[in-house]
């Protein structure tokens, strides 16, 4: 950007408002036109910088900058990254292709039920709730009936482990075909 046109302007500026006040005040307005122009350069270029920082706040994660070339500005814009375009079914076939399989139903137990139930308060982190809604809704149960599956399911694991405190030491742990590992303490 060549700020020349506009340091020229102010200094045309100058010399009309100076012809207002006679000779003594052109004579001045000449004198002081050469030191004024590396102070209205730089006084231009920080408006500048602030113009392109107020943009940068609307423009993020993208950003305006501001260079200076020899004696003249100029800008440099990085713009935002491109979204990549949302696609549901991949990521619905992603999601499903990384969730592990539901818990088996319940294992019939060698006790006897005595059909008694247990209230339980249990809060969970907002998403979480909005997932086991989903899983219930999925699998056609209630919320309620979905956690009492997901929680004996959990208790009678595959390899004949009950959900006590065994060999680990109170900490369970699952490996997830060579993904990750999972696990809680008690």
């Amino acid at each position: 950007m060549n700020l020349t046109q506009y340091v020229d302007q102010l200094r045309q500026e100058l010399a009309v408002a100076a012809e207002a006040g006679g000779d003594e005040a052109r004579a001045l307005a000449e004198r002081l036109t050469a030191p004024l122009e590396s102070a209205a350069r730089l006084t231009l270029l920080n408006a500048l910088s602030a113009a392109a920082d107020e943009i940068t706040v609307d423009l993020a994660p993208g950003s305006v900058d501001v260079r200076l070339r020899g004696v003249d500005p100029e800008f440099v814009v990085t713009p935002p990254p491109a979204a990549e375009p949302f696609d549901a079914r991949a990521e619905y076939e992603a999601l499903m292709a990384a969730r592990p399989t539901p818990p088996p139903p319940p294992a019939a137990s060698d006790t006897a039920d005595d059909g008694g139930t247990a209230r339980v308060n249990l809060r969970l982190p907002a998403h979480v709730k909005a997932r086991v809604e989903e899983a219930a809704n999925r699998d056609g149960l209630s919320v309620n009936a979905w956690l009492v599956r997901a929680v004996s399911g959990a208790l009678d694991q595959p390899d004949g482990r009950a959900g006590g405190a065994g060999a680990t030491g109170g900490r369970r742990e699952t490996w997830h075909s060579g993904t990750g590992f999972t696990g809680w303490v008690r």
